[in-house]
């Protein structure tokens, strides 16, 4: 279970890392869209979680 947390962070991580590159060298009128902002925020969210997650089960 560890490991898929792990991969799901990562890939959620790198996505978020990819709409912000785009966002400024491809389109900064991306920052305006409210569909491509909303996309962006879900997966930094489910990337911090699955980084709490991973950090929670490290300590117990």
């Amino acid at each position: 279970m560890r490991t898929y947390v792990i991969t799901t962070g990562a890939i959620f991580g790198l996505l978020v890392v990819a709409h912000i590159w785009r966002m400024i060298e491809e389109n900064p009128q991306l920052a305006t869209d409210p569909s491509y902002l909303a996309i962006t925020f879900v997966a930094a969210a489910l990337c911090l979680w699955a980084v709490r997650l991973v950090t929670r089960s490290a300590r117990t």
